[in-house]
């Protein structure tokens, strides 16, 4: 891991140089939320490549299903474009604040206490550590919990931040798979809007069948725009639901590494703040 010397401290993490978004040069999201523009963007390059192998590659079996289906197709694919390059940015931000709980912020001394007094060591030694804790999951706890520690000097007060800083955070996390969710939502329903309009195709073209009678020939056209619509009803639920499977089981599977890592900076929490508090009366209060 590369670090920098900054004042006699060593920085191992820097947000502004490590994470994925800041590398890039846009403005991140909070923790590992994204940057909502960026995955736009990273949307529409996947959509390009995915059609443009489709143009050049028009004999493969699964071409036909995007490319003459009507327009739903493309909004599908667009939709999950972008909902896997937001699952890729979230995901390499949490590997990115992982490394957080590899940081050695408090001493792993058997004698050490952690009081008001020694609270302050920690935060310089934190912020040397550390670009700025506030970017990170686990330092922004620690480092709330260790200011109202200096300020209060309470130790039930420590806990009870941990706990509402880690519900903050778990809510947070919640907050930001919400436009995939949407998505997951969303895309089963333009293959549904799909086959209403195939099955719509469909009806007109065997009502005109009905009507008309003129010759064999006449029959076989109509046929093939029958089947054609047949064809736009079934492939885009087809393509619609898989892809929708697809992101939920990344999703999913994202998502509880995202859980994993808030329930590492709960334990480590507990392990070097919690139990390394100083059971004492507060200032006056003998």
């Amino acid at each position: 891991m590369k670090v920098l010397q900054n004042d006699g401290l060593i920085k191992i993490l820097q947000w502004e140089k490590m994470d994925i978004e800041a590398r890039i040069g846009v403005r991140g999201g909070k923790y590992t939320d994204v940057n909502l523009t960026l995955t736009f963007f990273l949307a529409v390059i996947l959509f390009l490549v995915f059609y443009t192998l489709q143009f050049q590659y028009p004999n493969f079996p699964v071409t036909s299903i995007f490319l003459n289906r009507g327009v739903t197709p493309f909004f599908i694919v667009f939709f999950s474009c972008w909902s896997i390059s937001i699952l890729f940015i979230k995901w390499r931000k949490v590997i990115f604040q992982q490394k957080a709980l590899t940081l050695m912020v408090v001493p792993q001394t058997a004698d050490f206490e952690l009081t008001k007094d020694t609270a302050k060591n920690i935060l310089f030694r934190m912020y040397g550590l550390v670009d700025d804790p506030q970017h990170f999951v686990l330092l922004n706890r620690i480092e709330r919990a260790l200011a109202n520690l200096r300020n209060i000097g309470m130790i039930a007060d420590v806990s009870e931040v941990l706990r509402a800083q880690a519900q903050n955070d778990e809510d947070q996390m919640e907050s930001s798979y919400a436009l995939v969710r949407g998505f997951v939502w969303a895309i089963p329903v333009l293959g549904f809007i799909g086959t209403v309009l195939g099955l719509s195709q469909a009806i007109g073209s065997f009502g005109t069948v009905l009507v008309k009678s003129e010759g064999l020939e006449y029959l076989k056209t109509s046929l093939q725009q029958i089947t054609s619509g047949l064809s736009v009803a079934f492939d885009t639920t087809l393509i619609a639901l898989v892809a929708a499977l697809c992101i939920q089981l990344l999703m999913i599977g994202l998502k509880k590494k995202e859980e994993s890592f808030l329930d590492g900076c709960n334990d480590y929490c507990h392990a070097n703040i919690i139990s390394k508090l100083r059971l004492s009366l507060p200032e006056g209060g003998r």
